[in-house]
């Protein structure tokens, strides 16, 4: 009677062919790739964990003013991202821009931008709120305040969308950025730009900012369907070697035909 092992290397001997070892190579590499993938989006998902860490600690922190923290020409640091900060000054309402695109919910709307000249001849982009609807008219604007004002506000930095999204054209833009909307003003900016949460005095007609979202994200379960799809290409080549080397078995079953065991003699 033949061994269990000479049994499985004359049933299995097929597994040395070239084309079921480059099969067998082709999907060690695509389960390499997807594990890679998924641990790709494990590290995603604790930088997330960790950003959240740290804005909320920004959220907590007292505001302070914005000169502690930015100066012109300086980009705004990450550490710094939606911390608290004051500035007063006086707002220009003849720079005011509309941002294009902005969706709360599934209403589509614009924020009002407008910079806020300090003392010291330094403006800081101010982003005073939200309105409804995508091209509002100049008086369905509410006007800024004509006085001095202190704004105190989460500090933003600029976006990365490029000039053709945060350069002014006929006072619109689709992303804020001081440095596609500085050269365009008359004096210094600040980097970045504040999201206003409160001002004295009092804003009005504006939907303030928005907290960020803290969750974890979907990253989470992108890992694990890539994990997935790593141990269903493993095991779809399992099954395609065991199918190609009981043939008889296989079309027994599906005829639903038993078939004796034979013995080698």
């Amino acid at each position: 009677m033949r061994s269990a092992g000479a049994y499985g290397h004359t049933v299995y001997g097929f597994l040395l062919q070239r084309r079921w070892l480059g099969l067998l190579l082709v999907v060690l590499v695509l389960g390499a790739v997807c594990i890679r993938l998924g641990l790709w989006q494990l590290d995603r998902r604790a930088e997330r964990l960790a950003d959240n860490d740290r804005i909320t600690a920004n959220l907590a922190a007292a505001p302070v003013a914005i000169d502690t923290l930015v100066t012109p020409g300086v980009v705004v640091p990450e550490t710094h991202e939606w911390r608290l900060v004051s500035v007063t000054g006086r707002y220009d309402a003849d720079a005011q821009i509309l941002v294009r695109y902005q969706y709360r919910d599934q209403d589509r709307g614009v924020d009002i931008v407008t910079p806020l000249v300090t003392d010291t001849g330094v403006a800081v982009l101010v982003e005073r709120g939200w309105l409804l609807g995508d091209s509002p008219t100049p008086e369905k604007i509410p006007a800024p305040p004509s006085g001095p004002v202190t704004v105190t506000g989460w500090l933003q930095p600029d976006s990365g969308a490029g000039d053709s999204a945060t350069r002014p054209e006929q006072g619109q833009v689709r992303a804020v950025a001081s440095t596609g909307i500085g050269p365009t003003l008359g004096y210094p900016t600040y980097p970045g730009y504040v999201a206003l949460t409160q001002q004295s005095p009092p804003a009005v007609g504006l939907e303030p900012a928005e907290l960020p979202e803290l969750d974890s994200g979907p990253h989470f379960f992108y890992g694990l369907q890539w994990f997935f799809f790593a141990g269903l290409a493993v095991l779809g080549w399992c099954s395609f070697a065991w199918v190609e080397a009981h043939p008889r078995r296989r079309t027994s079953e599906t005829l639903g035909v038993s078939v004796p065991a034979t013995h080698a003699p």
